[in-house]
């Protein structure tokens, strides 16, 4: 049970990450923050900001206690999404982050209209902020106040409301830059936390024998559990559908994500120079392959442990309850961590697409607010919907993280049609932008309701592949020729250094090892 000590630790955790974060948030005398300032933190995040901020932004609850629940589940496969996207951030890094810091934007649909229209910055922004406060705020919000209440007891209405207060007082002033320079502390927190659950669940396993016999005893007792590659006979086929996760559509999946999603791309964009943000991009890559360490593998042991829980999300709050009083507030803080660093990144970019992008669209020029009120009373209001909402729309999922995925499949391939083909096709029309937009989502329906068998991952893949096809063919009937706002390559160097050619030779081997011995 959660004793007075774990309460302690848990309080000066919160103490220190509202102190530092009110503290990094000041301004020098005489200066006022500017959208520059509380959007993209002046742009001058260094390197060791940017990718920690890029993790701890991602690794939430829906990472910790949904993924721990797919481990639960069906096993290392789930690891996929993780080890996946370290080299997938190694090519957002070298093709794409070149091309939007050249450009200086403070948005993704800001870029979509510089490129094609404002009719596609439009539809793009509304889906983005629709996405943003319906799956992702509430998912969070949900799965954090499930792991709070499993832990400690406290009721999940109380838990809701805490996580989001909390979120929102440490990172509602300060906006991107009291998020990313917080946000070090978080990932040190969360690594060394997860680590420590997952040593302590190895050792149970082997009896007190130690990490070394526990994962040996987990391959040996669950050794289906360990199958990366998932065959068709596997149960869990159609969410992770075999040699799909290497070469389908997962690559589409994690290409949108850490590409072209305005939550976790906001913090290249505001990097002090591209170099800086390709180093950020790399350290980010080098903690995704340490991942599943911590989110999936305490699932895994938790299902050697106990293999008869009511839910597999219920795996990782379950793993909790068997750390010694001290440990248990320190991993609960990590936690507690992740989940309010991802909060404050949401609602810090809810509250940029919205200001930079809608706003400005609807209220004249000589009516608008300060920028920054804007972004902060619209960030105060996403959560506060988020917290009403996460119930109804997340408490009858046995598996949130497949259902964020599930939902955001729908979408995604469009998504990465429309930038792929707009950076790197010349005559792209807006157009043929809006034919992928659309016919991303009306094909996805198809298939999720007339052609079911088909795994998402699959689907995904093949829906990317007819986007294309109809981004091609819309555009085709346009003059035929480039667009006049078409971008131009031939100014944008996409050479790196030596660091990190490295780095991504280290990356690609370390992956090689991994889908070798479990393949």
């Amino acid at each position: 049970m959660f004793s007075t000590i774990d309460f302690a630790v848990v309080a000066i955790y919160a103490v220190t990450l509202f102190s530092l974060a009110q503290w990094v948030s000041r301004e020098r005398a005489g200066h006022d923050k500017d959208a520059s300032d509380y959007f993209l933190a002046g742009k001058s995040l260094p390197w060791w900001a940017i990718g920690a901020s890029l993790i701890a932004s991602n690794i939430s609850a829906e990472q910790i206690v949904g993924m721990s629940g797919s481990g639960y589940a069906l096993g290392l496969a789930i690891a996929s999404y993780e080890w996946m996207a370290a080299i997938t951030l190694i090519i957002v890094g070298k093709f794409l982050l070149p091309v939007f810091l050249k450009r200086g934007i403070y948005t993704m649909p800001q870029f979509l209209e510089q490129r094609y229209d404002h009719r596609v910055r439009m539809v793009m922004a509304f889906f983005w902020m629709g996405v943003y406060v319906f799956v992702n705020l509430t998912s969070i919000l949900w799965l954090g106040a499930l792991a709070i209440n499993s832990v400690t007891g406290l009721d999940l209405t109380t838990s809701l409301v805490a996580l989001g207060v909390f979120a929102a007082g440490y990172s509602l002033y300060g906006g991107l830059k009291a998020v990313a320079f917080t946000d070090i502390i978080q990932v040190v927190l969360l690594v060394f936390g997860g680590l420590m659950i997952a040593y302590i669940m190895l050792d149970k396993v082997s009896d007190g024998a130690g990490v070394i016999a526990g994962f040996t005893m987990l391959m040996d007792q669950a050794p289906e559990k360990f199958d990366m590659i998932l065959s068709k006979d596997n149960p869990y086929y159609n969410d992770l559908p075999g040699i799909s996760v290497l070469i389908g559509g997962m690559w589409i999946m994690n290409i949108s994500y850490w590409g072209f999603n305005q939550y976790i791309i906001q913090r290249a964009l505001a990097a002090k120079s591209l170099q800086e943000a390709q180093k950020g991009i790399t350290f980010a890559a080098f903690l995704k392959l340490l991942m599943p360490l911590i989110v999936v593998l305490p699932g895994i042991a938790m299902y050697v442990l106990d293999p008869g829980l009511e839910k597999p999300d219920a795996a990782y709050p379950t793993a909790m309850k068997l750390l010694p009083t001290g440990l248990l507030g320190l991993v609960f803080a990590a936690l507690i961590a992740a989940i309010v660093s991802s909060l404050g990144s949401m609602t810090n970019s809810i509250s940029t697409i919205f200001t930079m992008d809608l706003y400005p669209s609807f209220v004249k020029e000589e009516k608008r607010k300060d920028p920054v009120l804007v972004g902060r009373v619209v960030a105060l209001s996403a959560m506060v919907f988020a917290m009403i909402t996460a119930q109804p729309l997340l408490g009858n999922f046995d598996q949130a993280f497949q259902y964020i995925q599930e939902f955001t499949g729908f979408f995604t391939p469009g998504i990465v049609v429309i930038f792929l083909m707009g950076i790197f096709w010349k005559k792209t029309t807006a157009n043929g932008a809006l034919a992928a937009a659309i016919g991303s989502a009306v094909l996805s329906a198809i298939f999720f309701f007339f052609l079911p068998e088909v795994p998402f991952i699959d689907r995904v893949g093949i829906v990317f592949l007819l986007c294309v096809g109809l981004a091609f063919a819309f555009s085709s009937m346009g003059n035929g020729h480039d667009q006049e706002n078409a971008v131009d390559l031939k100014d944008i160097s996409f050479a790196t250094t030596k660091g990190f050619n490295l780095a991504t030779f280290l990356v690609v081997l370390i992956l090689a090892a991994l889908y070798g011995t479990w393949w």
